[in-house]
C-alpha cells in the first residue's frame, strides 16, 4: 500500500512547494496568536516579543509541515 506525498500543492494552475505553504500558515496562526496573547496582555511578562514571534512561526511551521503535509 503506497501513499501519494504531495511534491507540489496545487492552486489553480499555481504549484507551490508543501514548505511554503507550511510557513504561509505557520504566519497566519502565528498572528492570531500574537492577537490573542497582546490582548490578554500575556506579551508584557515576555522579555523578547520578536524572538516569541519567531519561535512561535517555527513551531507553527513544523506542526502544520508533519501534520498536513507528511513526507
Amino acid at each position: 500500500m503506497s501513499f501519494a506525498v504531495p511534491h507540489e500543492v496545487a492552486f489553480g494552475d499555481l504549484y507551490l512547494p508543501p514548505l511554503l505553504v507550511a510557513a504561509l500558515l505557520g504566519l497566519v496562526f502565528t498572528s492570531l496568536t500574537v492577537r490573542v496573547l497582546n490582548r490578554l496582555r500575556w506579551f508584557r511578562h515576555v522579555a523578547s516579543p520578536p524572538l516569541v514571534e519567531l519561535s512561535l512561526t517555527v513551531i507553527y511551521t513544523v506542526v502544520v509541515g508533519t501534520y498536513v503535509f507528511p513526507s
